[in-house]
């Protein structure tokens, strides 16, 4: 018989949405990992920490339909314990404490001490920066500020995260150091606004001034940009792009949309004018950026003639890397007062018109890349390919470089100069260049 002494539990840690949650995910393993528990990240384990995500539709469905999996798991005896946190159980929880009776206990997103004492473990406060990475070892996310200050009309995260609180940039460049001992080379700088970085703790925007600490770490060799916010974008990053190898020519900036009758509705402080000129700008300053933005299509009120001239922009602006979503309808934001009035038929043939664009972009700039040659980090292989990105790809949402294993050995986590041969849409194929 199975003992349930928390001493000989395995904790399995299973993580749902964004980069974020994967951050603090890691962040509570390490803390276990501390006090001296067996900690599993999706493995098997007989007690069980769902960190849920409640930012749209399909991701509380995936989240919701995860805890009835391992809640039934807990009936038929197959684990013992489950526990629940981040952003659905934040904005849920009592919702879900009805109707889900059956979870041990439910979780905010800042209640990690209570979590670690539930787990029989202790808040260690001296463990700054220090967490179990999940992602492959050359890469890892550096989360460098919690929560949101936007009034975003269609955006629920505040309501799940609080407002904007940034963390300390000697905090972040122990992080960052201590990464690199672990074989770190990448470091992905994440946030609900890298732009807002630093005005709570030194009354200026500071990414720029975080990136040319963080540049000093000896080891990383790749810091990536993202989810950046278009109004208020401190031009000064830029020029650290520019003149620091180190910071990839890459910016992750959701636009959301470019009708001004939109961006007002969606409370987004800028208009289709300013927005296109500040990616003109990008252009202008930092002539070999990839731009990656995400676009929302649905939105209420969206007329065909407002997605017409969505379309026509996107024609206009060749964004290197995008991504397309519907509008999910979420209580207890500004936008739940409107009326979701484009059917859900429409928001997906949007979505999809936007997305065979992109495509066709993509395939014409992908193009451009054959018979050059990239500095690609190769972050796995798959079957019968090593799989590589270049500096101007983001794990798992990007392109990848694919070279051929039957012909060539490359090390995974390692830099390799490939040269592009063949290239579709969205991968490349390439061989490495022995120098």
């Amino acid at each position: 018989m199975r003992t349930k002494s928390l001493k000989k539990n395995k904790i399995n840690v299973v993580t749902l949405g964004c980069s974020k949650n994967i951050y603090d995910s890691e962040v509570l393993m390490g803390q276990l990992k501390a006090n001296n528990k067996e900690v599993v990240h999706e493995q098997e384990g007989n007690v069980v920490v769902i960190n849920t995500c409640g930012f749209i539709d399909n991701a509380k469905e995936q989240s919701v339909n995860t805890i009835l999996d391992f809640v039934q798991q807990k009936e038929e005896g197959l684990v013992d314990k489950v526990f629940v946190t981040g952003c659905l159980s934040e904005r849920y929880k009592p919702d879900l404490q009805n109707e889900i009776p059956n979870v041990d206990q439910y979780f905010g997103t800042t209640e990690l001490p209570s979590l670690l004492k539930a787990l029989g473990a202790d808040y260690k406060h001296e463990l700054i920066g220090e967490r179990l990475t999940t992602t492959p070892k050359n890469y890892a996310f550096l989360k460098i500020a919690e929560g949101c200050d936007r009034p975003c009309s269609f955006c629920a995260i505040p309501l799940m995260r609080g407002g904007h609180k940034s963390t300390p940039i000697e905090n972040l460049v122990k992080e960052a150091e201590n990464l690199a001992k672990e074989g770190v080379k990448e470091l992905i700088l994440i946030a609900q606004d890298l732009t807002y970085y630093g005005l709570d703790l030194y009354k200026k925007r500071a990414l720029a001034d975080l990136l040319k600490e963080l540049v000093k770490v000896e080891g990383i060799e790749w810091i990536r940009l993202h989810y950046a916010f278009p109004t208020g974008f401190p031009l000064d990053v830029l020029e650290v792009i520019n003149n620091e190898p180190k910071v990839c020519n890459y910016l992750d900036i959701p636009l959301q949309h470019i009708s001004d009758d939109l961006l007002k509705s969606m409370r987004r402080g800028t208009t289709h004018k300013k927005t296109t000129d500040l990616i003109y700008k990008f252009r202008e300053i930092v002539p070999q950026m990839a731009i990656r933005t995400t676009l929302i299509v649905g939105y209420p009120g969206e007329t065909e003639a407002h997605f017409q001239e969505l379309k026509e922009w996107v024609k206009e602006m060749r964004f290197e890397r995008l991504g397309c979503f519907t509008y999910s309808h979420e209580e207890n934001t500004h936008a739940y007062n409107l009326e979701d009035d484009v059917p859900e038929e429409v928001k997906q043939e949007r979505a999809n018109e936007i997305m065979e664009i992109q495509s066709q972009i993509s395939w014409e700039l992908n193009q451009q890349k054959i018979g050059k040659t990239f500095k690609c980090v190769i972050d796995r292989k798959e079957g019968n390919y090593f799989i590589g990105r270049t500096e101007f790809d983001s794990p798992d949402v990007d392109n990848e470089v694919l070279i051929d294993a039957e012909k060539f050995y490359l090390k995974t986590g390692e830099f390799a100069n490939i040269k592009i041969n063949e290239a579709a849409d969205f991968d490349l194929h390439g061989e490495p260049i022995v120098e």
